[in-house]
């Protein structure tokens, strides 16, 4: 399994085909941590890379989790919203969606800066 990288800066998209193939084929698990504009990539589980994130200096309430499909276009199909670590009652967050829309808007501009075609 490759290692769970933090992504600070722009990556390839061709990169996140690599690591779908070496991992699920289709799709690579993300956490977005979206005060810090940073996700983490790789993890086996969506809770792996939360993890990385927290040792890192994130808070929880600050992260969630994506699937990215590289083979995909458009940002609706690239980016699915769905993780176990979504589910935030507390928050208001019900399921493993990302049940708000500004959320879901944040999060989808700090996948675009940081994935490039």
């Amino acid at each position: 399994m490759p290692e769970i990288e933090i992504i600070r800066t722009a990556v390839a998209l061709d990169h996140l085909r690599a690591l779908a193939e070496g991992l699920f084929g289709e799709f690579v698990k993300a956490v977005v941590g979206v005060e810090r504009g940073l996700m983490a990539i790789g993890g086996d589980l969506h809770a792996d890379d939360e993890a990385l994130l927290l040792e890192a200096g994130s808070s929880r309430p600050d992260l969630w989790g994506v699937n990215l499909h590289p083979d995909r276009h458009g940002e609706s199909d690239r980016i699915e919203f769905d993780s176990i670590i979504n589910v935030r009652p507390r928050r208001g967050n019900q399921s493993r969606s990302v049940d708000d829309a500004e959320m879901r808007r944040r999060i989808a501009e700090i996948v675009d800066v940081l994935v490039q075609p």
